[in-house]
């Protein structure tokens, strides 16, 4: 599995930003995304949080991946995050690696 992660730092108008991600961002470009299983919208919490928002993608492989770049659904959400983000976000891609869960490990 292949996750990609996009880390927002602090918006000069956080209200705008959210306006802005949840009505036009997110509907019409990010859950629009082909070969994505799963989407998560994250919000840092704290007040010296190092980032202000973040999204995970997956995608069941890197195949899946790649073919998703290539779509033109997927260019305009990348070309659409200077819209509100202003060149003011990181984007991470990383192969997932389970860890056996803690909560049915004995000590």
């Amino acid at each position: 599995m292949v996750k990609v992660t996009v880390l927002y730092d602090q918006p000069q108008d956080p209200a705008a930003f959210e306006s802005y991600y949840w009505e036009t961002h997110m509907p019409k470009h990010g859950q629009q995304i082909p070969n994505v299983i799963k989407l998560e919208a994250n919000k840092a919490v704290g007040e010296d949080a190092p980032f202000y928002r973040s999204a995970d993608l997956y995608f069941e492989s890197m195949a899946s991946f790649q073919a998703s770049m290539g779509s033109p659904i997927t260019q305009a959400a990348i070309a659409d995050l200077d819209n509100f983000a202003q060149g003011r976000h990181k984007v991470l891609v990383t192969e997932v690696q389970p860890v056996k869960s803690l909560a049915t490990t004995k000590a």
